[in-house]
């Protein structure tokens, strides 16, 4: 399937581009800009990211453990102090809630890793070293048949230049 690669100046520009691609259906597409810009990550997936799952997860679980430990520990080595309870609930909210941020944390961490894709691999070969620089790259794979019709919907978006990649 071929590969188009376009070069765009402007973020709106772009972001106007990968709009009207994903309304026509082309989904196979990938952005490339030198700095976050949400008008850019909207149009091109506007859902919520996946990594706040994680976070989700790694706070409960803190949460968990963190009553989980003391609770056992009470149990286990038990000590009366004025007559309260082993297993008395309200002094464990301190350690629960520092586990909660802590587990939290590590678990967007390892979230931001797997979902973004920040851990180490190979730069794709459609990427340009201007990309980080000042300009911005939408590369859309289509079929050979699709190829004129996304060639002028870029150009008509303003695109410095469109190119047939190597597939």
């Amino acid at each position: 399937m071929p590969t188009l690669v376009s070069v765009f100046d402007l973020p709106s520009n772009t972001a106007s581009a990968v709009r009207k691609l994903k309304d026509r259906g082309f989904d196979d597409l990938k952005t490339y800009s030198p700095a976050p810009f949400t008008e850019i990550e909207e149009a091109e997936d506007p859902r919520p990211s996946k990594v706040r799952r994680f976070t989700l997860v790694g706070g409960l679980s803190g949460v968990f453990l963190g009553f989980l430990i003391q609770i056992w520990m009470s149990l286990e080595w038990p000590i009366k102090i004025a007559g309260k309870n082993f297993a008395s609930i309200p002094p464990y909210w301190i350690v629960g809630f520092e586990l909660t941020i802590l587990l939290g944390g590590f678990f967007t961490l390892f979230g931001l890793l797997i979902v973004g894709g920040l851990y180490p691999k190979r730069v794709d070969k459609h990427y340009s070293p201007r990309f980080s620089a000042e300009e911005f790259g939408v590369v859309v794979t289509c079929d050979e048949r699709d190829l004129a019709e996304v060639e002028a919907l870029l150009r008509a978006e303003s695109a410095k230049e469109v190119t047939l990649a190597d597939s």
